[in-house]
């Protein structure tokens, strides 16, 4: 059976990029792989430009599941991704292809390769006050209540974990007690883990240049789009979404910044994983150095 390759890193790395020439490296070796996406936001169809998604002529270069198949309107949770994670991968599997799991959500890539402690849904009556609530008081004044060892496991623009754990402790329920939770426990299968890192200022060139493509691509009209058809919580939970919709390129960047400081901290605790620096490397070497390790 083919072991699994997970690919993770901080938005702007360009894990996308060296997935594929991954692919091509494996291909010359008779295998077909496949790219199973691990990317909360983008699941979602019509957000393409704001998540990063890969694009047509990278899709033709690799093929992709599980990317820009849920209705922006809808809610979706890293319980319902599992379930379908695991389908795909096992048939995969079971088809003698190498899945190669590729993105930046952290609980996204621990529901696709082991199996989560998934917490019940909370009322729809209190989620509908926590949401009011973020829209008058903001996710930080929530942030504060928290309990102390809640509030320090998440970022005060955390929009959307903030609203969770809100959530759960207002329905009597137990939060998860922080990010090295998610990984305890054995993986369904075995599975190659490489984090890719970076120079912090080459991370923070590339992160300003993808916005300023993301800009240039048409991200505040997708985003306005998004809106006006009734977009979810948790579809509007992309990063950067709010500035691009006030056309804020600046507080986009220091937006996927943050992220990626958070990304590259947990990142750093996962058990098990292979870093590589790319730093001054082009993503065919970096592919040589993950079909080596693989």
């Amino acid at each position: 059976m083919q072991k699994i390759l997970a690919l993770f890193g901080p938005t702007g790395v360009g894990k996308t990029a060296v997935a594929i020439e991954v692919a091509e490296l494996l291909r010359g070796t008779g295998e077909d792989p496949v790219a199973v996406n691990c990317d909360s936001i983008q699941v979602y169809r019509g957000l393409e430009v704001l998540s990063g998604a890969a694009g047509a002529e990278e899709r033709e270069r690799l093929e992709h599941r599980l990317l820009g198949f849920v209705d922006p309107r809808e809610e979706f949770s890293a319980g319902r991704y599992a379930e379908l994670a695991h389908t795909e991968i096992d048939g995969l599997l079971a088809a003698g292809r190498r899945p190669i799991v590729v993105g930046g959500t952290g609980l996204y890539l621990r529901a696709a390769l082991g199996e989560l402690e998934l917490r019940p849904p909370v009322d729809l009556a209190i989620r509908a006050q926590v949401e009011e609530e973020l829209a008058q008081r903001g996710s930080e004044a929530l942030r504060t209540e928290l309990p102390p060892e809640l509030s320090a496991t998440v970022h005060p623009n955390d929009r959307k974990r903030i609203a969770r754990l809100t959530e759960l402790l207002r329905a009597g329920i137990e939060p998860p007690k922080g990010s090295e939770e998610l990984w305890e426990g054995t993986l369904r299968h075995p599975t190659l883990l490489v984090g890719l890192v970076m120079d912090r200022d080459a991370l923070a060139g590339r992160i300003g240049r993808r916005v300023d493509e993301m800009a240039a691509a048409g991200a505040r009209e997708e985003a306005e789009r998004i809106v006006a058809a009734g977009a979810s919580r948790t579809a509007r939970a992309a990063l950067g979404f709010d500035e691009m919709l006030a056309d804020d390129r600046d507080g986009a960047k220091a937006a996927h910044r943050a992220y990626a400081r958070r990304q590259l901290t947990w990142m750093r605790k996962m058990p098990g994983i292979s870093l590589i620096d790319r730093t001054g490397l082009d993503d065919e070497e970096v592919a040589r150095q993950i079909v080596s390790a693989l």
